[in-house]
């Protein structure tokens, strides 16, 4: 790493070990029996079969149900290959924009809202655009440094919900963007809430927008707790937030703008990836205010 004298950096290293100690693949999964999911799994592809030999227009309904199967595949045990979930979604993706559901993600305002991660092809805590910021400003290290972290095993790192909340008005190129992720270490005995806030400063084509990461911070983080007793809570509250937008431009300029792109959102899922990234990653969403059932 660069810029050895320099205290912010150190502080940004330090975060990072704490973001990364913190972290473990785990996902929300939705209740129901595996077979139950291995049907609607291969119903989803038979019914997207059918659908590619017709004469006529598919339905909203033949949507609503490759979206269940993409749902029910997300949360299948074990988790689902890499490969089944990308093919889920691309059959979502596909008839949406047959039907023009799901579509020009960065301007119809269904972006806004709060949303709940369902699946991730990587590490939950990848989801964050902190990361993908940091990948872009050490290109030579963070790939090294997630490898061995990610092999750290429940108790001592474990992932809890994974949240992002996002603030986009329809027909808007402006607006925030907050990402939240509950990380537990050492079987619960310290615990946080890491949340990196960020702007959206403009959009990408159709489907993208842009965001600049400003601060990363370790809410509720229960350490304080310990320490200070009662005054714990608002200690944590009102300890400022790390500048990691600044340290990271610091470290390489450009590095704290990244690339959201969103390849289908409508009033209940939403599918993402990292616009800028080459590894075919996917992140699937629901919305939080709707049931497993609305959601459809």
């Amino acid at each position: 790493f660069c810029c050895k004298n320099d205290l912010s950096f150190v502080r940004m290293r330090l975060l990072l070990l704490l973001l990364l100690l913190q972290t473990t693949a785990v996902f929300c999964f939705l209740s129901s029996s595996s077979s139950s999911k291995s049907l609607l799994s291969r119903r989803g592809r038979e019914l997207f079969e059918t659908i590619e030999t017709r004469t006529v227009q598919p339905t909203k309904e033949d949507l609503d149900e490759l979206k269940a199967a993409l749902v029910f595949v997300c949360a299948r045990v074990p988790k689902a290959s890499l490969d089944e979930v990308r093919d889920a979604a691309q059959r979502v993706e596909s008839i949406g924009e047959q039907l023009g559901i799901g579509q020009a993600s960065s301007s119809t305002g269904l972006l806004s809202g709060e949303w709940e991660l369902l699946y991730s092809s990587d590490d939950p805590t990848r989801t964050s655009p902190f990361f993908w910021a940091f990948r872009k400003a050490f290109p030579d290290n963070a790939d090294k440094i997630f490898q061995i972290t990610d092999t750290i095993p429940a108790p001592i790192k474990e992932v809890g919900s994974t949240f992002q909340t996002i603030d986009l008005s329809e027909g808007s190129t402006s607006g925030s963007f907050v990402s939240k992720v509950r990380v537990k270490t050492l079987n619960g005995f310290a615990s946080s809430t890491m949340t990196t806030k960020a702007s959206i400063i403009g959009l990408d084509g159709v489907d993208s927008i842009r965001l600049k990461i400003d601060t990363t911070k370790p809410e509720e983080w229960t350490m304080y707790d310990r320490l200070f007793g009662p005054l714990g809570p608002m200690i944590s509250e009102n300890a400022p937030a790390f500048p990691s937008g600044d340290v990271l431009e610091k470290a390489k300029p450009g590095a704290s703008e990244v690339i959201l792109k969103t390849s289908y959102c409508d009033e209940g899922i939403r599918i993402s990836q990292n616009g800028e990234s080459s590894n075919n990653d996917i992140f699937v969403w629901k919305r939080t205010e709707l049931s497993s059932q609305e959601i459809l």
